[in-house]
């Protein structure tokens, strides 16, 4: 399998490159419950997948992947599975009606708008919680409404940018219903888990993924994702959150710079 790049990257990518690609996308996966597809589609992007096929292709490596990571967080029991099964809940009718949306817009600005989601998410994650905000979050996640809610807006962006959702899950378990980064992490991909299944079938109908790619991207992946569960359970919340929003600023604005050059 291989394939012609576009753009500023002319050349010949293998199944090896993906596989690596997949591999590192898989850690950061694995560690912060998040970034699994939403970063996949930037990698496979840059090299030189086309952009459709680029926001869709991860999709099929992200099933087994989220079994491999939840598996980790569930035998430490650093997860909250009430909170998990609300946001599949909410979640499920989001990502078919959002990947059914995603017709309407083009490549190029599916890969935009990933890539400003991450930077404004990002930079939120980054920047403290004002004062009471643990007791107003703590309130919130017994509100099965608003948890089932917020999860259906999420769901709506994961189907439209065909990923698994952890991106945004992630920052609504922190900052909206106030779970540690660790305990938001393990929730995240139980959930992203489930979401991610009406999203695949969706873009697969639509003829959004290219299994070669796909095959290559979820062999590195899987791995990937469980080894990043396994070192998540050593790293303090707080410093899993401050490096989760770090990440997500940095990547975003590099990407955005290489996607409007």
């Amino acid at each position: 399998m291989d394939f012609w790049v576009d753009g500023p990257h002319d050349g010949w990518v293998t199944e090896l490159v993906i596989a690596a690609a997949g591999l590192g996308v898989g850690l950061v996966f694995g560690l912060f419950g998040a970034g699994g597809s939403a970063f996949a589609t930037p990698v496979l992007a840059l090299l030189g997948v086309p952009g459709a096929l680029a926001v869709a292709s991860p999709l099929p490596g992200m099933v087994p992947a989220t079994v491999a990571g939840a598996r980790r967080y569930l035998k430490s029991g650093r997860l909250d599975l009430r909170t998990a099964r609300l946001a599949i809940l909410g979640g499920l009718p989001g990502t078919v009606i959002g990947a059914l949306a995603s017709v309407a817009l083009g490549g190029h600005k599916l890969l935009l708008l990933s890539g400003l989601m991450l930077l404004v998410v990002g930079a939120r994650v980054v920047l403290p919680d004002p004062a009471g905000a643990s007791e107003r979050a703590s309130r919130r996640r017994d509100n099965a409404w608003i948890v089932a809610g917020g999860a259906f807006v999420v769901g709506l962006m994961t189907g439209l940018l065909a990923n698994g959702g952890g991106f945004l899950l992630v920052p609504l378990f922190i900052l909206v219903l106030g779970l540690s980064a660790t305990e938001a992490a393990g929730t995240s991909i139980v959930a992203v888990g489930a979401l991610t299944i009406p999203t695949l079938a969706t873009h697969w109908l639509l003829g959004h993924i290219d299994w070669p790619v796909a095959i290559a991207f979820g062999l590195g992946l899987v791995p990937g994702s469980w080894a990043g569960a396994r070192l998540a359970q050593r790293i303090p919340a707080r410093e899993a959150r401050r490096a989760f929003g770090v990440m997500l600023v940095v990547f975003a604005a590099w990407f955005l710079v290489h996607l409007t050059v």
